[in-house]
């Protein structure tokens, strides 16, 4: 049986403050991609699993939410599935555009447990 969401927090390359919601018999880990000030490319894992392994079967139904207020953004992935058929979501963002609009850009990787 499906247990509630966590919650969590974590931050990005650039500093900015996230707050997750996960189900934690899904989710492994969340890593973030974007664009640095330099032009470079940089990834990071923005969160991580504290329970490490699943405890339960994920339920069909399965959400977790990515905000972070400084940026204005916010993420709501919804999926249903069986269990084990959905092992890696990828979903990319866009600000509403600043000075450099490809700095705006984050791309956010979801990863089951395996």
């Amino acid at each position: 049986m499906a247990r509630h969401n966590r919650e969590a927090s974590g931050v990005d390359q650039r500093g900015f403050r996230y707050r997750i919601s996960y189900q934690p018999d899904w989710l492994d880990r969340i890593r973030v991609t974007r664009r640095l000030p330099t032009g470079r490319q940089s990834t990071r894992t923005l969160f991580r699993n504290p329970a490490r392994v699943r405890e339960s079967r994920e339920g069909g139904l399965v959400r977790t939410t990515i905000e972070s207020r400084e940026q204005d953004l916010r993420v709501e992935i919804i999926f249903r599935a069986a269990a084990g058929q959905v092992g890696e979501i990828e979903v990319h963002w866009s600000g509403a555009g600043g000075t450099e609009p490809f700095l705006d850009r984050v791309s956010f990787t979801l990863t089951a447990f395996r």
